[in-house]
């Protein structure tokens, strides 16, 4: 590992590399358990630990001299000013991009160690690892889990330059690699054999995830569709009929174990969401998504977005009663100047008419507001929609207005159109945008007819239509899906999608391959957002990092147009924070439990004063245990700790 330095001088990473060569049991250790499939993630705390010091033995030593606190921040402060600048000079035989990484870490290391940062999430990671390095473990402030090692395992690696991100081969420490060094078509064939490698090693992983519109998987569920017929005694005309659809949502365990195979807490949690009112349902054609045999595992992440946990049903239960004041996490009642509207930027504004869907989402930010799946009640009184139309017309700063809900789009045609001639009424209004998951689940909805009402507000150059939906996965890119967008796109309408990213679609290049998918029947992807860090939902959230490490390693390698969508984290009350920026996010601590504590700086900065937020993410530590349960080779997410 000492060859990573080449120079005469003798470097902080020299002498680390030194002492890791002493420790270098440990060191194969690390190796074994980090870097191997997921059966080697273990319990053994005591390991960790063993390995968090041999990965870095100057902080390990640096911590265990020191006799106090302070004495220990102010040693670290003055080994990672003393390392960061011993990465400058030329000849530190150090790669730039491993010096990149270097200085990451060390910025890292210096807010998580800062006193202020400390204050903030009430807090002290530093004094956890003096204690233990101390072998204090007796008055810990609270006990450490293993991510909480493991964060700094990699962490003190990388500091050490030692991140093993280019698996620290000899041919990375040469500043140009070997195509450039030679010229025209010699040095372009090269180049073709290093590009045809990345793009066959892509091809691998996109393999696994096939879309709807496989041959195989079209005919696996025109089955399905059968079966589904047969069950409910319907025509084949039915299925295109997207009223016999909503007519038919499947709201009980009874109903859906009949066609679908459930394990026990599936039907129980499905039972106990019946009995206490908490909104569930699924479409017929979404259900002929879903394979009866579950073991055939391609629908994972289908049958996850509508079949809820226990947890998630125990945690809506036990807040029937204040459901608005605990499940709003984006605050939208604090940013709603009147009923039916919340507005975050200057120009923009929601409208939200119809609070229900024709199905329910698990991760639904707005679960909180909707009272059922399909309910009769869930069209605002008149009173309110005037009121709300009223506002818009008073503040023309809004000149765009995005109608949502609930899903509109399952609003009866007659009752929608009368709402766009109410909003495009408004002078101002340039664009009006139609969240809508329909194109998704309920597909059948897309009638020429009602493609045409819609398309008849656009007008070019005054007044633009943009239809926002949720494709989740690549197989939901299903034929009726690309007939919907179809009917959309030849009308001159816009469709993008808005990707919820969790852990169902967040294995390598899962994501990838619904983008490529998704432009191949002419949707644009437009955000993936980060999910909500909800209560109820936890077992959904993917770490941050998990997101940017997509965007960079994944994402980066298709090309433009298939990669257009933006990362982001929905601030409470403030609005997008695009995580690619590193100005708009700091990494403040780890938590003992191993979960990083954020601050989102919002919008507004450079603009106005405005607080940041402070947000606790899931482990990732723990979301690697859930793809090692899923079969995942936990050395492709590496990188994933260099992420912040």
């Amino acid at each position: 590992m000492s060859e990573l330095n080449t120079s005469e001088e003798t470097t902080g990473h020299q002498k680390t590399a030194e002492k890791h060569n002493k420790r270098g049991g440990a060191v194969e250790v690390l190796r074994r358990i980090l870097e191997d499939d997921g059966s080697h993630l273990t319990d053994n705390q005591e390991k960790y630990v063993e390995i968090l010091w041999a990965a870095n033995p100057q902080i390990y030593d640096i911590l265990k001299g020191a006799s106090g606190l302070e004495e220990a921040r102010e040693q670290l402060y003055s080994y990672l000013e003393y390392t960061e600048r011993s990465i400058f000079p030329r000849d530190s035989g150090v790669h730039v991009l491993l010096k990149a990484t270097i200085r990451e870490c060390i910025r890292v290391m210096y807010q998580i160690i800062a006193p202020s940062n400390e204050e903030t999430v009430e807090f002290s990671a530093l004094e956890n690892l003096w204690r233990l390095a101390r072998g204090e473990t007796a008055y810990l402030p609270e006990p450490v889990s293993n991510g909480f090692v493991l964060e700094f395992i990699y962490l003190f690696r990388g500091i050490a330059g030692m991140s093993n991100i280019y698996e620290e081969r000899a041919d990375v420490l040469g500043e140009i690699p070997e195509f450039m060094m030679l010229e025209g078509r010699e040095a372009a064939h090269r180049r073709m054999e290093i590009l045809d490698v990345m793009a066959g090693a892509m091809d691998r992983y996109l393999d696994r995830y096939p879309t709807g519109l496989e041959k195989r998987i079209v005919e696996r569920r025109n089955q399905n569709r059968e079966r589904i017929l047969d069950f409910f005694h319907a025509s084949a005309a039915a299925w295109n009929d997207y009223e016999w659809h909503l007519a038919n949502v499947v709201k009980t365990p009874d109903l859906l174990k009949e066609v679908l195979d459930l394990n026990d807490e599936e039907i129980e949690a499905i039972r106990m969401s019946a009995e206490n009112g908490i909104p569930f349902g699924i479409t017929p054609y979404y259900l002929s998504l879903m394979e009866q045999d579950r073991h055939l595992g391609y629908d994972a992440a289908i049958r996850a977005q509508v079949i809820p946990s226990k947890r998630y049903v125990d945690t809506l239960i036990e807040h029937r009663n204040d459901r608005k004041e605990t499940f709003d996490f984006m605050g939208e009642q604090d940013t709603s100047p009147v009923d039916l509207i919340t507005r975050r930027y200057p120009r923009i504004a929601i409208l939200k008419p119809y609070n229900t869907c024709s199905q329910i989402c698990v991760y639904c930010q707005r679960n909180w507001e909707i009272d059922d799946c399909m309910t009769l009640t869930a069209m605002a009184p008149e009173t309110q929609l005037s009121r709300a139309i009223s506002w818009l017309k008073q503040h023309p700063a809004v000149n765009e207005v995005l109608i949502t809900g609930g899903d509109p789009m399952v609003m009866p045609t007659a009752t929608l159109k009368s709402l766009l001639d109410r909003v495009s009424a408004l002078v101002q209004v340039r664009r009006i945008r139609i969240g809508t998951r329909t194109p998704v689940v309920l597909p059948q909805r897309w009638t020429d007819g009602l493609a045409d009402m819609i398309a008849s507000y656009q007008e070019p150059g005054e007044r633009e239509i943009s239809i926002v939906t949720h494709f989740e996965h690549p197989s939901e890119v299903t034929p009726e899906a690309m007939e919907a967008v179809r009917r959309i796109r030849v009308r001159g309408i816009s469709v993008y999608n808005q990707q919820v990213f969790n852990v169902w679609n967040s294995r390598r290049f899962e994501s990838a391959k619904l983008r490529i998918a998704l432009r191949s029947i002419g949707v644009d992807p437009y955000y993936s957002f980060n999910m909500k860090g909800k209560e109820e939902t936890v077992e959904y959230i993917t770490p941050i990092a998990r997101l940017l490490q997509e965007g960079k390693e994944e994402a980066r390698l298709l090309p433009g147009l298939d990669r257009t969508d933006e990362p982001v984290f929905n601030v409470p009350r403030l609005g997008k924070n695009h995580l690619r920026l590193w100005q708009d996010h700091r990494l403040l601590s780890i938590r003992p439990d191993g979960r990083r504590v954020y601050s989102f700086h919002p919008w507004e900065k450079n603009i106005s004063l405005v607080p940041p937020y402070i947000y606790v993410d899931v482990s990732i530590f723990n979301y690697l245990q859930h793809l090692a349960s899923r079969g995942e080779d936990l050395r492709e997410y590496r990188t994933i700790w260099y992420y912040f």
